[in-house]
């Protein structure tokens, strides 16, 4: 299971209502801050997150309206000494611009108090973790370097209790071993291998966020089967023309990627001020059913879905 909380919805320029984007996802441990928009880190305290265990940044692209809180939230953390290493990934380009706004502008030459590491991020496994992947694909924006980030849960195998009961594992570390993979022998001498014990494989959760796009066709295979899939929906179809010109989505598009890809909910994100949000979602709505607008401090538990 994922946790998702939204601390910025808004589309280039904050609202009375909404951030600039910024978006954390929770895993066990983990903790995963996608994009940091200006004012992020008052989002951060508001929504009750706080800077604990806040390590890792990713972005989606290089776009001021999705780095620009980098600057203040470094900041924050660098005088707090609130963790000893934060590590961005993103593309070359996003990276650059991030570099100019933290080692030029924030610190100035002046050695931090934390490890900071850019990490140029190729399409690919970044962290394989015991229970989970975290993965980048490429997304087409306007500029380079712009990626989405797929969560995924491994698969699981359920433990037997009445099977491994009928061969006579007793409970405790033998059933353990089991559950790693490993071949056990009983006191007996008789030899109990994993699949005599073990179900079917389950799949995990998957989560899929991209940030800003401009292209839906090539996003099918990345968000195939998602749990959940975040994405923006800048425009309606009344201004496509407007959304093609800026490099942006509409909701009908964003819907039909939905459809194809067989998500289970969309999550719309990156919401302009231009429309009211029931506008935004009857459009998508009228091709996928179960899509939900995102507003600051929502928060989703991403499950696998049936």
């Amino acid at each position: 299971m994922f946790e998702l909380i939204f601390l910025g919805t808004s589309a280039s320029a904050p609202s009375m209502q909404r951030g600039l984007s910024s978006a954390m996802v929770l895993h066990r441990e983990y903790r995963f801050m996608i994009d940091c928009g200006e004012g992020t880190q008052r989002q951060l305290l508001q929504s009750g997150l706080g800077f604990k265990r806040l390590n890792t940044i990713l972005l989606t692209h290089g776009h001021l309206d999705h780095i620009l809180g980098l600057g203040g939230l470094i900041s924050t953390m660098a005088r707090w000494e609130a963790t000893e290493s934060l590590t961005i990934y993103g593309g070359r380009w996003a990276l650059n611009r991030v570099a100019d706004l933290i080692f030029g502008v924030v610190l100035r030459g002046a050695q931090p108090p934390l490890q900071i590491d850019l990490v140029d991020v190729n399409p690919g496994v970044l962290l394989d973790d015991e229970h989970f992947t975290l993965s980048a694909f490429p997304v087409t924006h306007r500029g380079p370097g712009c990626f989405g980030y797929t969560f995924e849960e491994k698969s699981k195998r359920p433990f037997l209790v009445e099977q491994a009961e009928r061969l006579g594992v007793p409970a405790g570390p033998e059933r353990r071993q089991l559950v790693r993979g490993e071949t056990i022998t009983l006191a007996n001498g008789r030899v109990v291998h994993p699949d005599d014990v073990l179900g079917p494989p389950i799949p995990g959760a998957k989560l899929v966020f991209v940030g800003d796009a401009s292209r839906v066709t090539d996003l099918v295979e990345p968000a195939g089967g998602a749990d959940a899939l975040v994405i923006e929906a800048t425009y309606i179809e009344d201004e496509k023309e407007l959304a093609i010109q800026y490099g942006h989505l509409v909701a009908s598009q964003v819907a039909w990627l939905a459809r194809e890809a067989r998500v289970k909910q969309l999550i719309l994100s990156h919401i302009s001020r231009r429309y009211p949000d029931h506008v935004v979602l009857r459009e998508a709505q009228r091709t996928f059913s179960n899509t939900v607008i995102a507003r600051d401090f929502d928060r989703f538990r991403v499950q696998k879905k049936k």
